[in-house]
């Protein structure tokens, strides 16, 4: 195991949460579930923890009732490297979901990520500080992140008139 493991606390879907989240990632698997047995809080079978990993990543969920939810505060952060990939996780983690704004969504099971593509850091922090001023103003008005419509802002060069 890892040193230092996101664990997940759900009321009731972590072995469903597992399972879709698995479904979106290449490198990733359910490793583990244990379950409930007799006196537990939740019934006898039900999923206790749910160990998996997440592009090699491993985690935790646990269905420990509805005492705790998850917050934006904590979100997992994903490096896209196409487009594509940005658009298919986007629209998988929302369905059911919340697009919220910068590349940030709550998914059905409201855990929050950012699907964010690869080269935004570039151009938020790029040598041209006015190009940099424009590409976050572009991303400031986008749900899901555009990289190329981004970029284009970044490049635009303005136009002034003479006086």
């Amino acid at each position: 195991m890892q040193k230092i493991t996101p664990f997940l606390w759900f009321d009731h879907q972590a072995e469903d949460a597992a399972n879709f989240y698995t479904s979106l990632f290449k490198d990733s698997r359910i490793v583990s579930v244990s379950y409930y047995g007799e006196g537990a809080p939740l019934p006898p079978g039900t999923a206790m923890t749910v160990n998996f990993q997440l592009e090699g990543q491993e985690f935790i969920a646990l269905n420990g009732g509805p005492v705790y939810n998850f917050t934006p505060a904590v979100s997992f952060f994903v490096d896209c490297a196409t487009q594509a990939e940005v658009d298919r996780l986007w629209e998988r983690l929302t369905e059911g979901g919340e697009e919220v704004q910068c590349g940030w969504l709550k998914d059905k099971y409201g855990l929050s990520w950012q699907i964010v593509p690869s080269g935004l850091s570039d151009l938020l922090n790029g040598k041209d500080a006015e190009g940099s001023q424009r590409a976050m103003q572009a991303m400031l008005k986008m749900k899901k992140l555009d990289l190329d419509k981004m970029r284009l802002a970044y490049e635009q060069v303005e136009k002034t008139s003479a006086a």
